[in-house]
């Protein structure tokens, strides 16, 4: 899929990058729900997205020194039952970033991709890039899943007048 792993993290922040718009917005336009999005809000389109970063960033830095990720099988655990509690998992997801001051969800938002890139320019390709369910993961959560959200994307900035 991808020569080397630079290509992966090229695009993975080009991906990104759209979305990186959203801390432009006000405090009070993130926190406006929308029809259009899932009931949402910017706020939660970030936690939702962060997420996912997080966890991969937690499995990259276990597999920056080990060649096993014990995160990697807990994410890999919630994708068995993801078709029955996706929704309850995402809402539970969503309350713990709710619970954050939003100086805290910008913070997270505007550092976990970065670090996550940054941790898989020390991991061993051959423990992410070249190991087959670890790629498809990585990708899942992360520029596979952006496009996902574009639309809620939309929805936010347009509530914003953006």
């Amino acid at each position: 899929m991808y020569a080397d792993g630079l290509a992966f993290l090229e695009e993975e922040r080009d991906a990104f990058r759209p979305f990186e718009v959203l801390l432009e917005l006000t405090d009070e336009q993130l926190e406006q729900p929308l029809d259009g999005a899932h009931g949402w809000t910017g706020r939660d389109l970030m936690a939702h997205l962060g997420v996912w970063i997080e966890w991969w960033l937690k499995i990259a830095r276990e597999l920056a020194v080990n060649p096993q990720s014990p995160s990697y099988e807990e994410l890999d655990a919630i994708g068995e039952v993801w078709e029955a509690q996706g929704e309850a998992l995402n809402a539970r997801y969503q309350a713990e970033w709710a619970a954050l001051p939003m100086a805290e969800v910008r913070r997270r938002f505007s550092t976990l991709p970065g670090e996550l890139r940054g941790y898989l320019t020390v991991v061993p390709e051959t423990r992410w890039l070249k190991d087959a369910d670890h790629l498809k993961s990585l990708h899942d959560n992360t520029t596979g899943h952006y496009p996902e959200h574009e639309a809620d994307l939309r929805a936010v900035l347009a509530a914003a007048g953006r």
